[in-house]
C-alpha cells in the first residue's frame, strides 16, 4: 500500500501566494503522474488543475495556467504545487493524487485526504 500526504494549505489574501507539498510513501515500486485536483464549496466534482508526469510533461487546467505551477521531485516521490496571483475563486479543498505501482507490481490511482485553500478577497 501507498499513502499521499498533502501539506502547505491556508488562508491567504487575494494576490498571494501559496505552495502545496505531497508527498508517497509506502510500498513504492514507481510512480507515473501525478497531479493536484480541487473541489470547490457547493460542488460536487473535483476538477483538474494540475498534472506532472515522470518525464516533467505538465498540464494544466486554463483557469490557473500562468499563475500556477506544477514540479516534482522524482527521488523523494513528492509534488509541488506553486500557487501565485491566487483569487477568491482558487478557494478550494486541494488533493494530491499519483498513479502508483507497488512492490508486488500492482498499480492504481491513489488520493491524499486534502488540504484546504482559502482565498480572501
Amino acid at each position: 500500500q501507498a499513502q499521499l500526504v498533502e501539506s502547505g494549505g491556508g488562508l491567504v489574501q487575494a494576490g498571494g501566494s501559496l505552495r502545496l507539498s505531497c508527498a508517497a510513501s509506502g510500498s513504492i515500486f514507481s510512480i507515473n503522474t501525478m497531479g493536484w485536483y480541487r473541489q470547490a464549496p457547493g460542488k460536487q466534482r473535483r476538477e483538474l488543475v494540475a498534472t506532472i508526469t515522470s518525464d516533467g510533461i505538465t498540464n494544466y487546467a486554463d483557469s490557473v495556467k500562468g499563475r500556477f505551477a506544477i514540479s516534482r521531485d522524482v527521488a523523494k516521490n513528492t509534488v509541488y504545487l506553486q500557487m501565485d496571483s491566487l483569487k477568491p475563486e482558487d478557494t478550494a479543498v486541494y488533493y494530491c493524487s499519483a498513479y502508483i505501482t507497488n512492490t508486488a507490481r500492482a498499480s492504481t490511482d491513489y488520493w491524499g485526504r486534502g488540504t484546504q485553500v482559502t482565498v480572501s478577497s
